[in-house]
């Protein structure tokens, strides 16, 4: 058994997953499982990554649509059901580079490290592509306030590519079970409490790039979905959540 998953999760990324497993098996990563979360596309995701069956791509489909939140959940329950110790979380939209998946779990392997975030916006990292301008603005004010909240300085709070030790979760202060992290609040959950209940955590430099608009929507919206990834801030800050 190897000790690191990798995990995309997707809903309708037909063509950019494609490119993404495609870029991920061109890595020829020999000790890194690879699991995608497929959470209920109609779009012929779900039959285009079954064509990578025969190349050790796995993959798991929600029965209905339940947000990137479940979707990271069931990878969690999968990996920990399955006995790894590593979970790397990235794009299905191609936005995130596999050759730098050792960047993120070789701090957790060899330097003990419990959460390692990737970060376009410290030394060496880098964003380009199509990215809109108000995901400028507030992938710089969200870090802002998360490092405010939990009293260390976090430059790059809403990439989604990270890796973390398995063992966080044996902590029953981190409960992901709660039915308000479903959507996009899961992932700034985790990272909160990694900092707040003093976990060995660190930023490292990794690349982000905005696929053109022609080949796919962006699913987060920009009011309801932001307001996703604030809320854990303002729930927890306050303690109306735990």
């Amino acid at each position: 058994m190897n000790k690191v998953l990798v995990c995309p999760v997707a809903y309708n990324e037909n063509v950019k997953l494609k490119s993404a497993i495609e870029r991920f098996l061109k890595c020829s990563f020999k000790d890194i499982d690879y699991l995608i979360v497929d959470d209920c596309s109609d779009d012929g995701t779900t039959e285009m990554i079954m064509s990578f069956a025969n190349q050790g791509v796995k993959t798991l489909r929600h029965a209905k649509r339940s947000g990137v939140g479940v979707a990271i959940k069931t990878a969690i329950q999968y990996a920990k059901d399955n006995g790894y110790e590593v979970l790397v979380i990235m794009a299905g939209n191609d936005k995130d580079n596999p050759q730098q998946i050792p960047i993120l779990i070789d701090p957790i392997l060899k330097d003990g490290y419990d959460f390692v975030q990737g970060s376009r916006y410290i030394e060496a990292g880098s964003f380009g592509g199509d990215m809109p301008f108000y995901r400028k603005i507030a992938t710089r004010m969200h870090p802002m306030l998360m490092s405010i909240i939990t009293g260390k300085k976090v430059t790059d709070s809403t990439n989604g590519f990270r890796a973390f030790h398995l063992s966080i979760f044996k902590d029953k202060r981190i409960d992901i079970s709660q039915d308000w992290l479903d959507k996009y609040e899961l992932e700034p959950y985790l990272l909160y409490k990694a900092i707040k209940l003093g976990y060995n955590f660190k930023e490292a430099a990794v690349t982000k790039f905005y696929p053109p608009k022609k080949l796919g929507y962006t699913k987060m919206k920009p009011i309801v979905g932001w307001w996703s990834i604030l809320r854990p801030l303002v729930f927890l800050g306050l303690g109306i959540k735990k």
